[in-house]
């Protein structure tokens, strides 16, 4: 691995920590049977506030990390979202966003003024008995004009994130590439997981994702390979962008993997498969103790990093 010589944080085995996801809450108004969370079975403490959100931003700027990422639950539930977005874009040279979609369109514009610079949107069925299926709510079309709004806007680019699940949605991967194309986004194919809610499906729902990266392959006019977790994003030949996501018994995928995580309540979570590891970092400063103790919790976070697949 090339040592990315901005970041201060270098975990054990080498890998530095330029991206860092924050989770900004647990609440969700969809029910998606599979939801992983973030990770963060049976997390149930306070909501970092605002004011937490930019410390920790701050604090993660000033080692190294150039990416933030806003995740959930569904973040669009908190209503202090576009003062989230806008005390933390000056931190980094990226903050982007993954939702369910449903609010989307009436408050893209504003979080892309505040410097929201992009969106992943997770549309895992363009059918929508499927949709209900999955989610447990009618909110197809909701989520189409998040999409729209999103691009209008100018937020690029725009993905969707499509979980990939056997005998459920693995028949629509070509009908969402094919719109994906269509309205101008990239389409992420991501890999079922036995995580949180998805532990029990996993037997059941887990489609191999190998051999449409052997197909997109083939179509590809050009394959790039990205940094993150090496993943390869597919350029079509006629059109259309397809990433793959497949993380699961993927030692290649841990052995790229640069990003950190901050809980909901505010602990630094060093992997996503694991939940022993934590390190507590808010209560920190709820405690009183300076940016200098909080600066000590991503470094103790880094410290115990280690690749959860391995050969």
């Amino acid at each position: 691995m090339t040592v990315d010589v901005s970041s201060k944080l270098i975990d054990p085995y080498g890998r530095p920590i330029n991206s860092l996801r924050i989770s900004v809450t647990q609440r969700c108004d969809l029910n998606c049977f599979f939801c992983h969370q973030e990770g963060e079975s049976g997390v149930g403490g306070e909501e970092v506030t605002a004011d937490e959100i930019e410390a920790i931003a701050r604090t993660a700027s000033n080692l190294g990390i150039r990416r933030a990422k806003i995740t959930g639950g569904e973040p669009l539930l908190r209503e202090d979202l576009t003062e989230i977005v806008r005390r933390i874009s000056p931190h980094f040279e990226e903050v982007s966003m993954t939702t369910n979609g449903v609010g989307l369109a009436l408050r893209v514009c504003e979080l892309s003024e505040a410097g929201l610079e992009r969106v992943n949107v997770s549309l895992h069925s363009a059918r929508s008995e499927v949709y209900r299926e999955i989610t447990g709510v009618d909110a197809l079309d909701e989520v189409r004009r998040g999409v729209a709004a999103a691009i209008g806007c100018g937020l690029n680019p725009v993905k969707l994130n499509m979980v990939v699940m056997e005998r459920l949605n693995d028949g629509e991967v070509e009908e969402m590439i094919e719109f994906s194309k269509e309205v101008g986004v990239i389409l992420q194919l991501i890999e079922f997981q036995a995580l949180e809610k998805g532990v029990e499906g996993y037997g059941i729902y887990y489609h191999d994702l190998r051999p449409w990266e052997e197909e997109l392959e083939a179509r590809s006019e050009r394959v790039v390979v990205r940094e993150l977790h090496r993943r390869k994003q597919y350029h079509l030949k006629g059109g259309g962008t397809v990433e793959v996501v497949r993380p699961m018994h993927n030692s290649h995928f841990c052995e790229f993997c640069t990003r950190i995580r901050m809980t909901s309540d505010g602990h630094l979570k060093p992997c996503l498969m694991r939940e022993d590891n934590h390190v507590d970092a808010v209560q920190r400063m709820r405690r009183g103790e300076s940016e200098e103790a909080l600066a000590d919790a991503f470094r103790e976070a880094v410290a115990r990093r280690e690749p959860y697949w391995k050969e």
